[in-house]
């Protein structure tokens, strides 16, 4: 059984390079010691709401916040994101969007949906380890969680 208590991040991301710079963006600043990656729709989903694989798994265990690409194979970040937010028991975790996607569209529904921040993913290295020291410093450090 593995130990999902005090999950500070849930990443799903289904592009390696980039989970891979997040973590290791994260890690460098000493933030998301307990990081959760998941690579796609229908796994996070399988996470989130303790199924499948994940059975194992409290659902009451729910990560700090949750970052969230759009774009993905099986079940896309829309369809994961109106999930969390229909349910009580997951509807209160911070979701944040990072993509490339600038598209108005997207913000838009993002906000109607319920998310928390919405980030388009910078496309030089040290604008995106930027970017993502200070989601952590705010989701990790400053943010006041609903318990």
């Amino acid at each position: 059984m593995q130990d999902y208590q005090a999950i500070e991040v849930l990443l799903i991301e289904d592009n390696p390079e980039d989970a891979e710079l997040i973590m290791r963006s994260l890690r460098k600043n000493n933030l998301g010691n307990k990081i959760i990656h998941l690579q796609d729709g229908e796994e996070a989903l399988d996470f989130i709401f303790a199924k499948g694989k994940y059975s194992d798994r409290r659902i009451e265990e729910k990560p700090k916040v949750i970052l969230l690409d759009l774009k993905m194979p099986k079940v896309g970040g829309f369809e994961v994101l109106r999930e969390i937010k229909a349910d009580e028991r997951t509807k209160n975790i911070p979701i944040v969007i990072m993509t490339s996607s600038k598209e108005e569209r997207d913000i838009i529904e993002g906000y109607k949906m319920g998310i928390n921040s919405y980030v388009v993913k910078p496309l030089d290295f040290e604008g995106f380890s930027k970017a993502i020291s200070n989601l952590g410093i705010y989701w990790l450090l400053i943010n006041q969680p609903v318990r």
